[in-house]
């Protein structure tokens, strides 16, 4: 299969693509040119500003794949400049568990049914949430709707992972550093960053239409995250209302996604507690030694 994937050379994009090649698909990655990991096998190159219609023009005009695994939609406008120029049979989109209107346990994906949701023409914006909702909402304007894949996702954590938020908490913990935390004992999902590359690449020959959530089974407490690092370190935390606002804040309810959808598709998600404590294990040793 031809596969064009925009972005995907960094983070859970790189399981993703080594995914993608070792069942023998032909990848090309379009990306701003900024990095070329080591992956498995090779890959094509196109050097491209996905935001600029005339840059993916030059780049691919006209080219038409079998299928786009499209990494970084981050705004409708984002997916006019790309499908007006571009042509696929698929196209996966990685969208986010924050385009849900409302926390609560086992959210399911009709939740937010983007093809009924007003569309903007907008840029990228400070907020997360609705430009992400107008990606989704975007490509309907271009494919019909038995083509299309949204991949929701809620928190990638890994041994990858470039955000810096898991390491706040071990940081702050360490350096005995006020922390503001509003959500101690509400309960996140998250997903580990393998599964969410390799479920991507799943997708490509276990082909689902709509959205679809995925995220490890289990759910944690930040006040159990806290517990585990301060055992790790055998300090205790600073909690303060003054104290830095901590990177999970923000959570209305306990939140978790329903993955009944992905897992039809013989797709099976790792458990929560079988990576995330060895990589808080993992991530302990290498900011104290």
């Amino acid at each position: 299969m031809k596969i064009l994937v925009v972005g995907g050379t960094r983070y859970f994009g790189i399981p993703m693509v080594n995914s993608l090649l070792q069942k023998g698909h032909e990848i090309t990655i379009a990306t701003r040119g900024n990095s070329k990991p080591d992956f498995e096998d090779s890959v094509d190159y196109v050097v491209m500003d996905r935001m600029d219609s005339q840059s993916v023009n030059e780049a691919l005009g006209g080219r038409h794949f079998d299928l786009i695994i499209d990494k970084i939609a981050y705004s409708s406008k984002d997916v006019k400049a790309l499908l007006e120029n571009v042509t696929c049979d698929r196209y996966i989109q990685m969208s986010t568990c924050s385009v849900y209107p409302k926390d609560h346990p086992d959210i399911t994906e009709d939740e937010f049914p983007s093809e009924k949701y007003e569309l903007h023409w907008i840029d990228r914006i400070k907020d997360y949430q609705e430009t992400k909702r107008q990606a989704e909402r975007a490509v309907f304007e271009f494919m019909d709707p038995e083509n299309i894949s949204f991949v929701r996702y809620p928190i990638v954590m890994g041994e990858n992972d470039y955000t810096g938020r898991l390491d706040f908490y071990i940081e702050h913990i360490r350096d005995q550093k006020p922390m503001n935390i509003d959500d101690y004992d509400k309960e996140m999902a998250f997903i580990y960053e393998k599964d969410a590359g390799e479920f991507m690449a799943y997708l490509a020959d276990h082909f689902i239409a709509g959205p679809v959530n995925g995220c490890s089974k289990a759910t944690v407490k930040i006040s159990e995250i806290i517990r585990y690092i301060e055992k790790g370190l055998g300090k205790n935390a600073v909690i303060s209302e003054q104290g830095d606002a901590a990177p999970y804040n923000g959570l209305e309810n306990t939140r978790s996604f329903s993955t009944e959808k992905a897992e039809s598709t013989g797709y099976g998600f790792r458990e929560l507690g079988d990576w995330l404590y060895p990589l808080m294990d993992e991530r302990i040793r290498k900011l104290v030694l």
